[in-house]
């Protein structure tokens, strides 16, 4: 295996493990390098990738000047490496929303963790992120997405899962390959809230969306959004129960 790096966006690097044994296509594992006086790595990566995907950063980077560490929620893949990079950088942080610290990050990471409120921004130097919040979106209680404000890249985590390992960056439709990974994994939490919180994200009118498992998007990002949202709701979404009557 090796981790292979892609620039996405201005600044932004996709470094991209694709992993042959998941069935039934193979899965790729992706981590997104936000370049900036302060860079900011999101998704650790499970700790087995730990030196394929730290071997890539320092093909941008050293990795010690890596300053913060985010991810979309707490699971291996998200942040199984966590502690691994906390001792390769360590001028790093892990920043998280106020739930997820409470929950598992106050505990498990070897430093204190920063806590980033929802729409609040993160000045790196050059680049500006923002904490988006949106819990059982796609999954985990825990769960939250970062948007990009000046390359308009949202850092979208779980949403648009692919199989496979495809092209860098695609340019096609995005939903249906997504459509067919859930129908395949069920790995989606599909509450009546999972319409409405990804619309949510599709007001940012993101021109790039950095999918976790996959190919990137480049693009009308915020018609991607509602058109996943509108065929989640029509398949996966229960309707709200019905109002008790009195």
């Amino acid at each position: 295996m090796e981790t292979k790096v892609h620039e996405i966006a201005d600044g932004v690097y996709r470094l991209s493990t694709a992993v042959d044994e998941v069935p039934p296509q193979g899965f790729t594992f992706n981590q997104f390098l936000v370049d900036g006086e302060e860079p900011l790595l999101f998704h650790t990566g499970p700790r087995q990738l730990f030196p394929l995907v730290s071997n890539a950063t320092s093909r941008v980077m050293p990795v010690e000047r890596l300053r913060w560490i985010a991810f979309g929620h707490f699971e291996a893949d998200e942040c199984g490496a966590m502690n691994d990079w906390l001792t390769a950088a360590p001028r790093s942080t892990v920043v998280a929303n106020p739930l997820a610290c409470e929950l598992s990050l106050t505990d498990q990471a070897a430093r204190p963790p920063r806590t980033m409120d929802d729409g609040e921004c993160l000045d790196i130097g050059g680049k500006r992120l923002r904490m988006l919040q949106t819990p059982h979106v796609p999954h985990g209680w825990d769960a939250a997405l970062l948007f990009e404000e000046e390359t308009r890249t949202l850092l979208a985590g779980d949403l648009f899962t692919q199989i496979g390992d495809p092209s860098p960056v695609r340019e096609d439709d995005l939903v249906e390959p997504a459509l067919e990974t859930e129908e395949l994994f069920g790995y989606t939490a599909p509450t009546p809230l999972y319409g409405p919180t990804v619309r949510r994200l599709a007001e940012l009118q993101p021109t790039t969306v950095a999918c976790m498992h996959g190919s990137s998007y480049r693009g009308n990002g915020a018609t991607a959004l509602r058109a996943l949202a509108d065929a989640y709701e029509g398949r996966f979404v229960p309707e709200a129960p019905a109002e008790p009557e009195h």
